[in-house]
Order: C-alpha cells, then sequence, then structure tokens
C-alpha cells in the first residue's frame, strides 16, 4: 500500500504515506510494516519532530504519522525516506475519521496527542477533538492496557481534557511520559522557548463489562479521507 513518487532531482524513492483504497474498511496493519511489532500513534505530527525521533530510537515498535496538512506530510515523509525508517508509516487524514474506521479494534498500544489545535473561541470549542465520540473512538482503537499520552500549552482546553476522561470509566490516570529535547514538538519547542506553562497528562485505557460497539456515522466533507501525496515535482 506504500505509494510511489519523485522527489524533485531524485529517483523514484517508496513513500511512507499510505494510500486509502476502502474508507471504512480497517488498515490492513500487518501489511504495511515490514514486520509486526507493537503500534503506536501520533495525531497531527506536524513537520514529524517527534515521530521521527521516536521510531529512530524505538526500532522495536511500528508508528503512524496521523496529518491532514500535506506540506507537513510530505516533509515528515521526506524525513523518515532520508532516515530509512521502515517502521514509520504516515495517514493524510481527519484524526477523528482515523480512530473511528481506520485503526485496528483493540490494535493501538498508544495514542499521542501533541499540542491538538484548542480553537480558542467559544463558538468553536465544538470543533475540539476530545468529544464524547472521540473518546469513543479512542477507547475502541488502543489496546486494555495502553494509554493516550496528552500535551497542550492551553490550559483551560488542558483541564477540559483531563476533565472528560477523568470522568470516563474506562480510562485512569497514569503518570505522562518524560520527553527528551529531540522528541518535543516544533510548537512545543516554541512555546517552551516564550516561557508558557505546558500541561502534560496520560490515561490508560481499561475493560469494560459490556462494551458497545460504535455505531455506523454519517461524517462531513472535511472528514473524508484526502487526495494523496501525489507527485512533488
Amino acid at each position: 500500500m506504500a505509494a510511489m513518487f519523485r522527489h524533485k532531482g531524485r529517483d523514484l524513492m517508496p513513500s511512507r504515506v499510505i494510500d486509502i483504497v476502502d474508507p471504512v474498511i480497517p488498515l490492513p496493519i500487518d501489511e504495511l510494516y515490514p514486520q509486526k511489532m507493537p503500534l503506536k500513534v501520533e495525531i497531527g505530527s506536524g513537520n514529524g519532530r517527534f515521530m521521527v525521533s521516536r521510531a529512530a530510537t524505538h526500532p522495536d515498535v511500528n508508528y503512524l504519522a496521523i496529518e491532514r496538512m500535506l506540506g507537513r506530510v510530505r516533509k515528515l515523509d521526506r524525513r523518515a525516506t532520508h532516515l530509512g525508517l521502515g517502521n514509520i508509516r504516515v495517514l493524510r487524514l481527519e484524526a477523528f475519521y482515523a480512530l473511528y474506521y481506520l485503526l485496528p479494534h483493540h490494535g493501538v498500544k498508544t495514542v499521542y496527542v501533541f499540542f491538538p489545535d484548542p480553537w480558542p473561541k467559544r463558538r468553536h470549542n465544538s470543533r475540539r477533538l476530545f468529544s464524547p465520540l472521540f473518546l469513543d473512538a479512542l477507547w475502541h482503537c488502543l489496546e486494555v492496557g495502553g494509554c493516550v499520552q496528552v500535551a497542550t500549552d492551553h490550559l483551560a482546553y488542558f483541564a477540559q481534557i483531563k476533565n472528560h476522561l477523568s470522568a470516563d470509566e474506562r480510562f485512569k490516570e497514569i503518570p505522562a511520559m518524560e520527553r527528551t529535547t529531540d522528541e518535543q514538538t516544533d510548537f512545543e519547542m516554541l512555546f517552551r522557548g516564550q516561557g508558557l506553562p505546558i500541561g502534560q497528562c496520560a490515561f490508560q485505557s481499561l475493560p469494560v463489562k459490556k462494551e458497545v460497539p460504535l455505531v455506523p456515522m454519517t461524517l462531513p466533507p472535511e472528514m473524508l479521507p484526502r487526495a494523496q501525496v501525489g507527485s512533488v515535482d
């Protein structure tokens, strides 16, 4: 499923970007990576600073970067290709859609959500990622015992995220991970350079007595799969 595209001035190189064949069938994860290993996913990977560093230092884990912005996808893809990282794949898609439909049921060990868009204007708060439906999708894709790692500089949004997760019996709070300087995102380095506080938390997925399956839903056009990377000439 890996695409092929031409880097300007170079021969054809394998792309880490996943071509979506069917937008409502889970990705065949075992076919996308050279080896079957634990799967960890980052939502909103940006230029890939965290993802590329993590994949390079943890070759025993498969990583999936989810990012909507085409320019960022291309840059992340080039960095992973240049470093020869076989354990990283990139998905250009709305994060909620990916979790709801495409990730394997209870097949993800960790989901990283670093500096999600806070949509600070009150009239836009409903667009924030951490909604009740997102928590449903998150729990369904995480392994039992898996976790979500969160960081944001927007402290009001951080408090809201913690409140949502703390109130959900399917999750319990655990210590947040420590990240090296190389693993800090571009946004984080900017915020820390300005002396802004960073809110960090982590929550572990718990078993439930009766699992309620996700129901099919109609999604707005902006959530549907985007065009793939294609040629960059």
